[in-house]
Formats: structure tokens, C-alpha cells, sequence
């Protein structure tokens, strides 16, 4: 690809055999708009069909629900957005590209595109949660797309639809590569959940299935609440107006991963002198810390770990910090049992319930069987090995959405950037 000299509406960066500006148009010219319609009372786990609504999408398709009924079945090559969605959320203008046909039906609160004089596959990168949708998001109300917003959208295209099969083939390529790591990351994740599954022992038993040579001879775990071996410490709630554009970095809910912290654009920060006034509040490098409300998404524990580039923070309501009471119990096996016991406690617990939240004082009367200190610390060392694996994968994986979302901006050009 050549970096062609910028004049008028073109690309920072062009397949060599194309020339020529590209076509400034609105999405109404190139597709036509449905809204999808209700399923809620046609739920079938037994259904022909798909029912593509807003936490199907946003899941990559993982949570199905189906219906025998298609009040509005989606045809290949159409592209289905989400239009509605909580302050800041991560659903907004999230697109599906259809793959097939006869197997999806479209629900409420998401909208069938049908393209016309365009390469259905490139629309869909364009759309796929564009910056112009994101900012009908305010922060504080939930966010509804309308017809007229979706079909006024500006969008710009190369006249050649050569050119935009090419851009799009190269695109899908990309995501054809994330496709492929993300399932060895997959496939890392379901290895270590099998592996403690063995190395923890099963649900009223004393012993597990799979014990290290050095051990077997030690006995029966013992069995605690776990209320006499970790306390859970509450973060606290901070107003808007004292928030600051630097300084000590507030630890959110939404910063808590699947065992590592993760900070983000929209990271807040409070004023350094905060540490002096909440030192109890205060994080750092070694810290575990739980997300309480909602603590299981995507059938993993929100806990994480702090490493060193995430000190210092302050702890915000909502996310725990997790303290050891006793000798008996070792903070690096506390981390990974957690991810294996709290998640199951959490699960049984929230059957029936949209947004769960961790009761503490349940949790404290749970019982629990440990090893010995020295058999805890060769455990988790073993599953700090696999997390090493996992977590570099998932930066692998990372890098590649970095590199495509850095082509992408190459890739199509912006009325700001050309004049």
C-alpha cells in the first residue's frame, strides 16, 4: 500500500492500483433502515431462530436466546446495530455482520441494515461502534439511537467498489487472525479451569483429584469459614467535583479484568493529596481487589491483581480490597481459589437476579477447604505459570486491535484531515 499525497477526500493510505477522491455520502443513500421488533413472548429454547438482540451482539453471539417465530429475519450480508444502551455503555452502535440466511430474527432496540451500491463488508467496519454514534452517549441518560441519526450518518467511499472490497478483505483478514488467537486464549482458559478443578478439591470433599508428589502424604485439607480467613474492605463513593485532570488514579469497577487491572481513556483521577486523607484507601503493587456488584461476567470472577504500573490508586465503592486475617492462608493462593470459590458462590447466589452483588456477610459463612501454607504457595505458583501464558496471549491479542484500529484511521479519510 503507498501513503499518497493528500488531496481532497483520500485515504492516508491507498492500495497502489486506485486513484481518484472519494464520494462524501450519508447512510440513507446507502441502506436501507428497519427496526427490529419484539420477541420477548416468543422465547424458545428450542427456536428455529437466532434472536439477535443487544446482549447478543455485544457478547460476539456467546449469550443465544431463540424463537420459532421470525418477526424480522435478517438476509445475508445485512448489518444489525444495537440502538440502545446504558450511560457509557460498551452495546452502542456494536455491529453484527449477517452471515447467513434464515437464521437470525431481528429484536427491538436493534436495527436491520440492508446495503444498496456498496460492499456490505466494509460498511460494517465503518459502522461497527463509530465515533458518531458513541457521541449520542452522554454519560448520565440511557442512550436510544433514532432512525434519523442512523441514516444521517456521514460516510465516505472510494467510487471503485474494487477498492472497497479490497479495504474490506484486508480488514477481515485482520479479524480472521483476532479470531484465530482469541481462540488459543480460549483454549489457555478452559486448560486452567479444568486444571483447578482438579487441584481444588469438588464440593464436599476434602481432597483433590490431582495433589503435587510432595504432598500426598499430608492428609485431609482443612475445612474454615472463610469469614476467620479474609475480610473484604469496601471502597468509598467521591463526588464530581472532586475529581481532577491528574494525580492518583481512582480503581473503578469497570477497572477491575479477569485478573488484572485495566485502565482505560476515560480513567479518573483525584487530587494526590487524597492518599494523605484515605491512606486506607490507598492501593498498591500486590493488592487484590473484587468487583462487588455484577463480580461475574462472561462465567469469569472480576478479581485483579495490582502490578506495579497500577499503584498508586484509590479504592471507589462498589470494588473490595481483599485482607488476610490468618497465617493459615498464603494472598497468592487466596487469588486464585478466589477466582475458582467466589465464582461459584456468586453464580449459585445470583440465580434469578439481573445485577448481582456480592453479600459479604454470606460470603464470610462459606466454608472452605485449604492445604498447608507451603502446598498453597506451589499451587498458586503452578496457576501463576498458565496466568503468565494467558496474559500474554490477551496482549497479543490486544496488539492486534491496536494495529487494526490504527489502519483503519489509515485506511478511510476524514473530512477534518483533508479539508
Amino acid at each position: 500500500m503507498n501513503k499518497p499525497e493528500k488531496k481532497g477526500l483520500v485515504p492516508e493510505l491507498r492500495f497502489p492500483e486506485f486513484l481518484g477522491e472519494w464520494d462524501k455520502k450519508v447512510l440513507e443513500q446507502v441502506a436501507e433502515y428497519e427496526n427490529g421488533k419484539a420477541h420477548e413472548q416468543d422465547i424458545d429454547d428450542q427456536g428455529r431462530y437466532i434472536v439477535v438482540n443487544s446482549k447478543f451482539i455485544s457478547t460476539e453471539g456467546e449469550v443465544k436466546k431463540f424463537s420459532n417465530i421470525g418477526n424480522l429475519l435478517a438476509n445475508e450480508d445485512d448489518i444489525l446495530m444495537v440502538l440502545s444502551d446504558i450511560p457509557n455503555g460498551r452495546a452502542i452502535a456494536k455491529c453484527f455482520y449477517v452471515d447467513k440466511d434464515n437464521t437470525y430474527t431481528v429484536n427491538q432496540r436493534v436495527c436491520k441494515l440492508t446495503t444498496k451500491n456498496i460492499v456490505s463488508e466494509m460498511l460494517f467496519f465503518i459502522l461497527d461502534r463509530n465515533a458518531y454514534f458513541l457521541a449520542f452517549d452522554d454519560g448520565v441518560k440511557q442512550t436510544n439511537l433514532k432512525k434519523g441519526n442512523v441514516l444521517n450518518f456521514p460516510i465516505l467511499l472510494p467510487k471503485d467498489v474494487a477498492e472497497q472490497q479490497k479495504i474490506a478483505d484486508c480488514l477481515t483478514a485482520i479479524d480472521d487472525l483476532i479470531t484465530a488467537q482469541t481462540q488459543k486464549l480460549d483454549t489457555l482458559k478452559t486448560h486452567k479451569k479444568g486444571l483447578m478443578q482438579q487441584l481444588f478439591p469438588a464440593e464436599g470433599e476434602t481432597l483433590p483429584k490431582l495433589r503435587f508428589p510432595e504432598f500426598r502424604d499430608e492428609g485431609e485439607w482443612n475445612t474454615k469459614a472463610l469469614g476467620k480467613l479474609i475480610k473484604i474492605n469496601s471502597g468509598k463513593g467521591f463526588k464530581a467535583s472532586e475529581y481532577s485532570t491528574d494525580g492518583i488514579r481512582l480503581l473503578q469497577i469497570e477497572n477491575v479484568g479477569y485478573s488484572s487491572v485495566k485502565w482505560t481513556e476515560n480513567t479518573i483521577y483525584l487530587p494526590k493529596s487524597y492518599t494523605l486523607e484515605y491512606p486506607g484507601l490507598v492501593l498498591c503493587e500486590g493488592d487484590i481487589v473484587l468487583a462487588l456488584n455484577r463480580p461475574v461476567t462472561n462465567n469469569e470472577l472480576k478479581i485483579a491483581r495490582l502490578r506495579q504500573l497500577d499503584e498508586p490508586s484509590l479504592l471507589y465503592q462498589r470494588v473490595g480490597k481483599l485482607e488476610l486475617l490468618s497465617e493459615a492462608i498464603v494472598d497468592d493462593f487466596v487469588f486464585h481459589m478466589s477466582q475458582w470459590f467466589i465464582r461459584d458462590f456468586v453464580i449459585k447466589q445470583s440465580i434469578g437476579s439481573d445485577q448481582p452483588f456480592i453479600s459479604v456477610k454470606t460470603l464470610y459463612a462459606q466454608e472452605i477447604t485449604i492445604p498447608s501454607p507451603p502446598e498453597q504457595q506451589k499451587i498458586a505458583d503452578c496457576l501463576a505459570s498458565l496466568d503468565a501464558l494467558i496474559t500474554a496471549q490477551a496482549e497479543k491479542i490486544d496488539t492486534l486491535k491496536t494495529h487494526k484500529k490504527g489502519l483503519m484511521q489509515q485506511l478511510f479519510p476524514t473530512p477534518e484531515a483533508n479539508g
